[in-house]
């Protein structure tokens, strides 16, 4: 997948079996979030980015996407209601996520309102020696797009669990 590039169209269920088609978004700024019912820093960035979705007052539309093979449909349901995640889409056989490069929960790409790719990776610049965030990459580079131009910072390391391909 490469940036400033239309993402490529997919179409998933969440977790109560409706179908989601990405090309469905067009029009609106779209965030994909690589996502997992497990990993604490998928837990942590839910808090940030549904924080931030509050002060982007409709303007972006999230896609939670959990691509983990080692998490049940029952777990991701109790654990996003739990969270409050408005819409997990399930990519059981991980084909969006290898679409996209994905690699890690969270891996975070955002797309302007023609579907083009313009950030992905981290949703801040926490680490495993770095933990309290001092950037956050994610507001910055939607807050370019809401703007009409390209964020200055278009690609981040992501940084997260590893998502599980085969158990």
């Amino acid at each position: 997948m490469e940036l400033h590039q239309p993402a490529p169209d997919f179409e998933l269920p969440d977790l109560q079996g409706r179908l989601y088609r990405l090309c469905d978004t067009r029009g609106k700024i779209v965030l994909l979030n690589f996502w997992s019912a497990e990993c604490p820093h998928s837990a942590r960035t839910d808090s940030v980015i549904l924080d931030l979705l509050e002060e982007w007052n409709g303007e972006v539309e999230l896609l939670s996407i959990a691509a983990n093979q080692n998490e049940s449909v029952q777990m991701m349901q109790d654990v996003a209601k739990m969270r409050g995640i408005p819409k997990v889409l399930i990519d059981a056989q991980h084909l969006v996520a290898d679409k996209f490069d994905a690699m890690t929960t969270p891996h975070v790409f955002v797309l302007d309102q023609a579907g083009i790719l313009r950030y992905r990776g981290a949703v801040d610049d926490v680490t495993f020696r770095r933990r309290e965030p001092g950037q956050f990459f994610l507001r910055d580079a939607v807050k370019a797009v809401l703007q009409g131009r390209a964020p200055e910072l278009s690609e981040t390391p992501a940084y997260g669990c590893t998502i599980v391909r085969e158990i």
